[in-house]
């Protein structure tokens, strides 16, 4: 029999590794970004066209690489970071597996120019598919640039699978973030298509979460610091009034490389127990050093995922430095059994000064001096009240019983309408959260929340895909402020909206964009909150994919606008509420697959009287 394993050619394996490393633009991002940082740089400049498909540069001002170091990092496992199997328990780096450059080279078309500060001339190289194109000598800075053109070039089918320019840019700020938040020590620019998304210079951790993530979260946080032999915990972490419905503000760093842990997590959210919702989620920005030994960042080929050795001890110390924090700041309600009340100051009275009592003296007073008192009034007596009923007879004596009182009539004529009404198969709304009403067979409960999604669902659906929604124009436009990230999705999901009603005119230098129409079914106060909570729930929508843009859109609009248990509703909006469900393709479920009303026969009445 034939021999039939084969070694692989060197770009068939190159290619296969790309599948772990890089699965998209914004992977590239990360990988070349964190080099740039291992090399030393205090200034990074990062460049993207079209959500990274068409073009991705790193350009940084770090130590370099010499002629010979250059053309061996783009040979699969070559690196500078690693020696020997020890040095993998002990690594103080982010990249060490050799595998990036190698990865990216195989899938694109990379141009990369590098200089060491004791060279007098730098190295320019171009690879294509992992092939060298070209080397020579050039003239330019110390640093290095990286330019990443045509991702996915040669596998059409990984290109194909590649989301749209908005989405794959709202990822690539995504990676973007989670490296700047934990260098504030280094300079970022950030560029999109020519516009620049970032400026973010060198700062403190506080003042770099402000600056990538809002500056509103400056209210918002509180700080942490704790310091074991196991584990010393810095950062920040928001209030708890601050908390949101959907996840996106949760940061894990260990030894300065972002992680994802759900075990930590629930630390950190088990702290807040009882000062949050059980559906929402606290923000929080942890850094978390530890032993390098003590801790494994090679079990997953991203490096988001790690093991701790002590995973235990570690959960009981975040769970207690975050309470502590809580506690310490005033943040979380406390018990002070020793505090009396009764002493405390009155709030009107806190910047009133005290008043002095004033003493008078009438000096005329003689307390030997008799006076004239004068006799009370004699009460009047009761006696012989029957006379005031005398010469009357009793024919002429009128019984309460054959009075007629106004409020009788109207309640007479209010039961006339109302069985008038109800052969008219009428409605009325129970504990405020469901409508009855009649039909042949039996009785019908609708769930007004549920059936109102449903009635909004299709209503913004159509709007979104058909563009004929309803707009009303505001009198004085409004201007909402949002984070650099949050304008991204904005931008993504702004023609949409706008097909719904919204009206976008402009946006400012301080991220500020000014609205002068909404959809005529919101009001004017609930803008700033509604919009900043759809963009929270889009992003956590969207990670979990499965569904288009306008129905998930659709659907997180319709979940915010819908009417809530226990609101009053009038007869008409009742009856409203019911024909238009009715008048949906699918009335019987709502957008979340949720029954919306059910139906009681009139067969199953009568055997509960039995």
């Amino acid at each position: 029999m034939a021999d039939i394993i084969k070694l692989l050619p060197d770009h068939v394996a190159n290619q296969i590794a790309a599948g772990e490393v890089v699965q998209r633009p914004a992977s590239v991002v990360k990988e070349l970004l964190e080099n740039a940082i291992d090399a030393g740089a205090t200034q990074v400049k990062l460049i993207v066209k079209d959500g990274g498909k068409s073009l991705i540069q790193v350009v940084d001002n770090g130590v370099g690489m010499s002629t010979t170091d250059a053309r061996l990092s783009f040979e699969r496992h070559a690196t500078s970071k690693i020696k020997s199997a020890d040095d993998l328990f002990n690594l103080q780096t982010k990249g060490f597996r050799g595998e990036a450059l190698a990865s990216i080279a195989a899938i694109s078309h990379v141009e990369m120019q590098t200089k060491t500060e004791t060279d007098e001339l730098g190295t320019r190289l171009k690879i294509e598919g992992s092939k060298m194109v070209s080397q020579e000598p050039i003239t330019t800075q110390k640093g290095t640039s990286i330019l990443v053109k045509n991702l996915f070039y040669n596998i059409p089918a990984r290109r194909n699978f590649l989301k749209s320019n908005q989405v794959e840019l709202r990822h690539i700020t995504d990676e973007f973030h989670r490296v700047a938040l934990v260098h504030p020590d280094i300079e970022f620019h950030f560029y999109n298509n020519g516009a620049e998304l970032f400026n973010l210079s060198e700062t403190t951790y506080r003042k770099r979460i402000s600056n990538v993530i809002g500056s509103k979260m400056v209210e918002r946080l509180v700080p942490v610091h704790e310091e074991t032999d196991v584990v010393n915990i810095s950062g920040f972490i928001c209030k708890p009034e601050f908390a949101k419905k959907s996840r996106g503000e949760q940061f894990f760093f260990a030894n300065g490389r972002f992680i994802k842990s759900p075990y930590l997590h629930h630390a950190v959210v088990s702290a807040f127990e009882g000062l949050i919702k059980p559906d929402t989620y606290p923000g929080y920005f942890l850094y978390l050093n530890v032993d390098p030994s003590t801790v494994d960042i090679n079990i997953h080929p991203t490096k988001t995922e790690v093991k701790f050795e002590n995973e235990h001890a570690l959960y009981a110390m975040l769970r207690s430095t975050v309470k502590h924090a809580l506690g310490q700041f005033n943040v979380a309600p406390v018990l002070d059994f020793e505090h009396d009340p009764n002493l405390d100051t009155p709030y009107d009275y806190v910047q009133k000064e005290a008043v002095l009592p004033r003493v008078t003296v009438d000096r005329g007073f003689n307390p030997f001096e008799q006076k004239s008192t004068q006799p009370m009034p004699a009460r009047p007596s009761v006696k012989g009240w029957e006379n005031l009923y005398a010469g009357l007879s009793t024919d002429d004596r009128q019984s309460f019983s054959s009075l007629e009182f106004e409020s009788e009539s109207e309640q007479k004529t209010f039961e006339g309408d109302y069985l008038e009404h109800a052969r008219q198969t009428p409605t009325f709304q129970l504990h405020r959260k469901y409508i009855v009403t009649t039909i042949k067979s039996g009785m019908l409960v609708i769930d007004q929340h549920r059936a109102h999604q449903r009635i909004l669902y299709e209503k913004f659906l159509k709007e979104i895909t058909v563009q004929e929604g309803v707009s009303q124009q505001l009198l004085f436009p409004i201007e909402v402020k949002f984070s650099k990230k949050e304008l991204t999705v904005l931008n993504e999901i702004k023609d949409s909206l706008a097909n719904i009603g919204f009206i976008f005119e402009d946006v400012k230098k301080d991220n500020r964009v000014k609205l002068s129409g909404v959809p005529s079914i919101m009001a004017e106060h609930q803008i700033a909150s509604f919009l900043d909570g759809l963009i929270s729930e889009y992003q956590e929508g969207r990670s979990h994919g499965g569904t288009s843009q306008a129905e998930l859109l659709a659907h997180l609009l319709s979940k915010n606008l819908a009417i809530r248990n226990g609101e009053p509703l009038e007869q008409e909006s009742q009856e409203a509420l019911v024909n238009d469900l009715f008048s949906c393709k699918e009335p019987m479920l709502s957008p979340s697959k949720k029954k919306t009303y059910i139906t009681l026969l009139v067969n199953d009445i009568e055997k509960r009287f039995l």
